[in-house]
């Protein structure tokens, strides 16, 4: 009796767990649809921005110090049940040369950040956004981080990112000093209302916003899709021991029963006998 209780127990518990599991699946799922509609818009306004300043640097020209130093803005998970998300970024961190001792490193997600305890040149720990909502808020914690580190420095940054890509691995990207694409040459150069040094100083502004809200949202879509893929393989997991569970449950009730059969057969032989 105490077997089939604790049994039984343990049935409801996985029952239970199974629930919650199918919530979160289900929350990925609509996070991963949403992000989508986000990082479309996103590539547009990106693609906007990159042909303005591709026609802007075709008449005007634009210095960046050669001795900038390099901040490297490192994108990971702030909630768990991603499987080796952050593992993958670490895994390309670790593939890349370690050759420039001014490099800095900017930490977004808490998951990562605790697995870089103890690395040197990591000059800021952010926590990052679990849901698409909380983007803007991490956005501006990574552009306060940067400022400062900038700041510290003395001098302009070259800036990189290692991220995951929407539906793909971590990849390595140069966000500053900004190389645009090749973009049509006009006959005249454009019209502006602000002299060329501080129009191209808000581009750039407005290009690396928008460069890093891409950066988040594509980071944390691949996130909410390995989420979902590790949800899948747990719930096929956790099925299938439910269905055991379950199978030696009714062995055990059936047990139970013949054995309740054999005590009331007993009984009745015991009856006709003393009859």
């Amino acid at each position: 009796m105490r077997g089939q209780a604790e049994l039984s127990l343990r049935f409801a518990r996985l029952n239970e767990i199974s629930g919650i599991m199918t919530a979160m699946k289900s929350l990925s799922l609509v996070e991963t649809k949403k992000l989508a509609r986000f990082i479309g818009h996103q590539h547009r306004m990106l693609a906007n921005i990159e042909a303005a300043a591709a026609d802007f640097l075709n008449f005007f020209q634009v210095t960046s110090s050669a001795e900038a130093p390099i901040i490297l803005i490192l994108v990971g998970s702030e909630r768990g049940f991603c499987g080796n998300f952050n593992e993958r970024v670490l895994a390309a961190l670790d593939t890349l040369p370690r050759q420039n001792p001014t490099a800095a490193l900017v930490v977004v997600g808490s998951r990562l950040a605790a697995k870089l305890a103890s690395r040197p040149g990591v000059v800021a720990r952010l926590d990052g956004a679990s849901v698409t909502e909380d983007v803007p808020a991490v956005l501006n914690r990574v552009m306060d981080a940067l400022h400062l580190a900038s700041t510290a420095s003395g001098a302009g940054a070259t800036l990189f990112s290692l991220a995951h890509e929407a539906e793909g691995e971590p990849a390595l990207k140069r966000l500053l000093p900004f190389d645009p694409p090749t973009a049509p040459h006009f006959a005249h150069p454009p019209r502006l209302q602000l002299a060329p040094p501080e129009f191209f100083a808000e581009l750039l502004d407005q290009y690396l916003l928008a460069a890093l809200y891409g950066l988040l949202y594509e980071s944390l879509s691949a996130e909410s899709r390995q989420r979902l893929a590790h949800m899948e393989q747990a719930l096929d997991r956790l099925g299938e021991t439910i269905d055991r569970l379950a199978l030696k449950r009714n062995a055990l009730r059936q047990e139970k029963i013949v054995e309740e059969i054999e005590v009331i057969l007993s009984s009745e032989m015991a009856f006709r006998n003393h009859g």
